[in-house]
């Protein structure tokens, strides 16, 4: 499991990748809290897009953040969750402490025009 965190603005952003279980949780939970603490951020996103699987440690992962964040008056915000990841999250009541959202998909390029053929 990766985390690759960036500040915007007053927006903390962490892009999870890969597997969130009990063995890489808490080096997750250890870097973004060094993170919230240096930058005070107003809001924390995490972005779930890349996240394959996760277990109870990714809800209290959410939830602990959830807390770090409520203690300097900021939210959380857990952004693009695979649907098998969205199903947990809504099972155990996560949108009662973080708001999910999802990006809008991708607008498809229109397909180019047919050839005429001259004649």
């Amino acid at each position: 499991m990766a985390v690759e965190i960036t500040l915007q603005d007053r927006t903390l952003v962490a892009v999870l990748d890969g597997e969130i279980d009990h063995h890489c949780a808490q080096p997750m939970r250890t870097e973004i809290d060094e993170k919230i603490t240096a930058y005070q951020p107003e809001v924390l996103v995490l972005d779930f897009a890349g996240v394959t699987f996760m277990d109870s440690s990714g809800i209290g992962l959410i939830m602990g953040r959830h807390r770090s964040m409520e203690s300097i008056g900021g939210e959380v915000i857990v952004r693009n969750p695979p649907q098998h990841i969205r199903r947990v999250m809504r099972l155990s009541g996560m949108e009662r402490i973080a708001q999910i959202q999802m990006d809008a998909p991708a607008a498809q390029p229109e397909e180019p025009a047919e050839r005429r053929d001259e004649q």
